[in-house]
């Protein structure tokens, strides 16, 4: 199943769609994180709201939101989780080439949360330094706390895609911290859809790619992951509990702006578009406010 979250003359709906169709069926008064949270009785009701034949609405048709609009609390997020991301970025900043041992792991507010083809703000007062990364994001179904690495893919509902907008001068600006450069509004773009897990055989052989105004500057695989996603829910779930409907972004590869030479940046009127095999495609435009 697929599900999406999409702009009704009432608000955010939910629909679902099965498979790789391109159409979905209304689920009328849910949401997507209502829908996880009732675990097995959520998916029951959206199979049987397919399986009735209602209305279909082709996804062309409707204005995507973020599958979560509003998640419960901060995205959790991913650093130097690639090789090769973690050596474009220490020779960038002139560092020894060290790749980490434990997850780096920091968080995006939910504010930042973004559609799959909404505008991503540019506001030359904040930042004028804007970059691209594209990520598998994985939704969790079921929570818990200290869950083993054998049954971590277990938790997971399904994934998603993210693109982690950074704004680095204002990253740099603050010590090098992660949390405010990752977190200014709309630069967590995310769909366009959630595919469950049972559609998706192996989350770690999956093709991500990102383009800037058609060209690939990020091109990779989550075979590459050097924390895969049982080893993140693991860590990450340590003496922390972890809830249905958490996000987790895993992390980019290479190919980010500020690590290119010379480095490049996004600007007003530039596309980005953020992919992840079998899962889907974003297009997001850099807009001045």
């Amino acid at each position: 199943m697929r599900f999406i979250t999409y702009q009704a003359p009432a608000g955010p709906a939910l629909a679902v769609g099965m498979g790789l169709s391109q159409e979905f069926v209304p689920l009328p008064g849910q949401d997507l994180l209502g829908l996880i949270q009732r675990g097995e009785a959520g998916l029951a009701q959206a199979r049987a709201a397919w399986a009735a034949g209602g209305p279909r609405l082709p996804a062309s048709s409707l204005a995507l939101l973020a599958p979560i609009p509003a998640p419960q609390r901060n995205i959790f997020c991913l650093g130097w989780n690639y090789a090769e991301h973690s050596r474009e970025t220490a020779q960038a900043r002139g560092k020894e080439v060290k790749l980490p041992e434990r997850p780096v792991f920091f968080t995006k507010a939910t504010t930042a949360i973004n559609g799959p083809f909404g505008d991503i703000p540019f506001d030359a007062r904040v930042s004028e330094q804007i970059d691209w990364e594209v990520e598998l994001g994985v939704v969790l179904g079921a929570g818990g706390k200290n869950i083993p690495r054998d049954e971590a893919l277990e938790h997971v509902f399904g994934y998603t895609v993210i693109n982690d907008v950074s704004a680095r001068d204002v990253q740099s600006g603050h010590g090098g911290q992660f949390f405010k450069g990752k977190s200014l509004d709309g630069y967590c773009p995310m769909g366009p859809w959630v595919v469950t897990r049972d559609e998706i055989s192996d989350p770690h052989h999956l093709r991500l790619r990102c383009l800037v105004n058609g060209v690939v500057k990020q091109d990779s695989t989550t075979a590459e992951l050097i924390f895969d996603i049982a080893a993140i829910i693991e860590w990450l779930s340590l003496g922390l509990t972890l809830l249905p409907g958490d996000i987790i972004a895993t992390g980019t590869p290479s190919g980010v702006g500020f690590a290119r030479k010379p480095p490049e940046f996004l600007k007003p009127g530039d596309t980005v578009e953020s992919e992840v095999e079998r899962i889907g495609v974003m297009r997001n435009r850099v807009c001045a406010v």
